[in-house]
């Protein structure tokens, strides 16, 4: 019986939506016909006399009121809808509408169906819950001493922001450090030179972990037993004081190479000793993964100076060394620097190999994945590229995978054409991005726009195909096409990661949702029409009075002809009835 009733009840539901989603015009019509005929039971006559009369005695003193009380209410919901939109990105009256009355009416929810749509392995969107707001180490970051301070002291502005620098303090800490570095004193120096916020004491203390490493120690075990010769033997150098100051003292890429290379013979040894003590309690591994960490750090490093230094080639295969050496280690994101390199190089296919092992559905994508694969599309057909001729004849199949790529890549991350296409100017990368933020943006355009000038006509590809990316994503915005929906984070992390003086970049824009714009200009009519009664009252009641009059005339001039064509007799009888 349960059953049944509520089968029954969901049937009448669907019919009522039914007929108020096709028939509502009916009904108006029918409701109007009955309101009509029944005018003389309900004393619909007398009672607009009476309103009538009654509008008639009112003094301007009330017009005035009534518009003042009407713009104040106005003004409320204006301001609590502002408020409502600025903390959560949506009208408050919009949302209720959509949330609660659109599925009385009929409507379906397409949140469900736009993201089943989603074609990447990244549109999980129990991923996006956890990810979205992650901030990944910027894998082509500058040089502090070398690139960050020159520009600092040619402009004076700083190009990192605290937040970023604290970040990068706290991988410091993470992949150079450990719990047993107080048994090594120059490595107790270094864990707390690393929490240092004071650049000069962070070099002192790197300076100050160097020289103890240069005080030798006796063994107090003789080399032949009963025998007064001692071994004498120098502590190993600490190569993350190496590592600090080739970062930050070194002014120079050339100072920093030597400076690393110095690190490497450290961290080389260290890392050798450790592997072999690392199956030996959970100690040594934590000093093994440690100075693997080391030991990586610096041989990347390395890559990227010989890559500054214009040796790419020597850069490209000290990248696939490190990269074969340590295979498991793909949050360095190292993939990304040999792209750039290889690129240099003009080594397309080799581009292409990489991407197929890194542009994989299972893996995080970036924008060097994304944009790298669009050029390489668009390499195919953007030298002979023409719009005209595209519009005449339609896109071939090589440019229709151009544009495609090039809308994967632009709904990954939106940012970046502006900066590719220099309608934005470009500032120092920060040390840390936000994928498919403006920062990561900032980051890709800084090393790549000279790949996609050497392109022919790759910037004019992407200059007439990149908007019409916004054409294919489902409104809102937000809820994307081919990844996960655009995570609404973004503007506020990268506003902490990037300087002051940037434009943070913002996407999708935020328009006022239409109930804002409404209640505005409400708001604004109502106080006008205060100030102009109270100003004009005699006026302004002549021009209410002629205003209701125009309003009611189509109505009146309609019940006017229904009585002249409805027999007077069957009038009467309807009237009775």
């Amino acid at each position: 019986m349960a059953e049944a009733g509520t089968g029954f009840l969901e049937q009448l539901k669907s019919c009522i939506v039914w007929s108020w989603t096709y028939l509502w015009t009916v009904w108006f019509f029918i409701v109007l016909f009955l309101v009509y005929i029944l005018r003389v039971p309900l004393k619909i006559n007398d009672n607009l006399s009476t309103v009538s009369m009654f509008l008639n005695t009112l003094t301007p003193k009330f017009y005035v009121a009534l518009t003042g009380t009407s713009s104040l209410i106005s003004g409320l919901i204006l301001i609590f809808e502002w408020w409502y939109f600025r903390k959560y990105g949506t009208s408050f009256i919009e949302q209720v509408s959509v949330s609660h009355l659109r599925p009385l009416l009929g409507g379906v929810d397409n949140n469900s169906s736009n993201n089943s749509n989603s074609s990447n392995g990244d549109s999980d969107s129990n991923r996006q819950s956890v990810s979205e707001c992650k901030v990944w180490r910027n894998p082509l970051n500058l040089f502090r001493g070398a690139e960050y301070n020159r520009y600092t002291w040619v402009t004076g502005r700083e190009p990192l922001t605290y937040y970023d620098m604290n970040l990068s303090a706290q991988d410091h800490q993470t992949f150079f450090t450990c719990d047993s570095d107080h048994l090594r004193p120059a490595d107790a120096i270094m864990q707390k030179a690393w929490r240092e916020r004071n650049p000069q004491a962070r070099i002192s203390a790197a300076h100050e972990a160097l020289e103890i490493n240069e005080i030798r120690s006796r063994v107090e075990v003789p080399l032949i037993a009963s025998s007064t010769i001692w071994e004498i033997k120098l502590l190993p150098k600490c190569a993350t004081a190496y590592i600090l100051l080739a970062e930050e003292e070194a002014t120079t890429i050339a100072e920093a190479e030597k400076l690393f290379k110095q690190a490497l013979k450290a961290g080389d040894g260290c890392y050798r000793r450790s592997q072999q003590l690392q199956h030996h309690g959970s100690q040594y591994e934590a000093q093994h993964r440690r100075d693997t960490n080391v030991l990586v750090y610096i041989k990347r490093r390395l890559a990227m100076c010989a890559r500054r230094l214009g040796r790419t080639r020597e850069a490209v295969k000290m990248m696939r060394d490190l990269m074969k050496e340590f295979p498991l280690l793909s949050m360095f994101n190292i993939h990304e620097n040999l792209l750039e390199a290889l690129l240099e190089l003009q080594a397309y296919a080799d581009v292409q190999a990489v991407l197929a092992k890194y542009d994989d559905i299972s893996l995080p994508k970036s924008a060097t994945i994304c944009y790298t694969a669009a050029l390489l599309k668009a390499r195919a057909v953007s030298d002979k590229f023409s719009p005209e001729a595209a519009s005449r004849r339609g896109l071939s199949t090589a440019e229709m995978n151009a544009v495609e790529a090039i809308h994967r890549a632009v709904e990954f991350n939106p940012h970046v054409p502006k900066y590719l296409l220099e309608m934005k100017s470009l500032i120092l990368p920060p040390e840390h991005i936000l994928k498919r933020g403006d920062s990561e943006a900032i980051a890709y355009a800084f090393f790549h726009l000279a790949h996609w000038k050497r392109v022919e006509g790759a910037l004019n590809l992407l200059h007439c195909t990149w908007e019409g990316t916004f054409r294919m994503i489902p409104y809102p915005l937000e809820k994307g096409h081919l990844f996960y929906p655009y995570p609404i984070c973004t503007e506020t992390a990268d506003r902490e990661l990037l300087p002051s003086f940037h434009e943070v970049s913002v996407y999708p824009k935020k328009e006022l949702p239409f109930f804002i714009l409404f209640t505005a200009g409400l708001c604004s009519f109502t106080a006008m029409l205060a100030l102009l009664t109270h100003q004009f009252p005699e006026l302004m009641g002549v021009f209410a009075k002629a205003f209701l009059s125009t309003l009611f005339a189509p109505l009146n001039f309609v019940m006017e002809k229904v009585e002249s064509i409805l027999p007077s007799s069957l009038w009467h009888q309807l009237t009775r009835i």
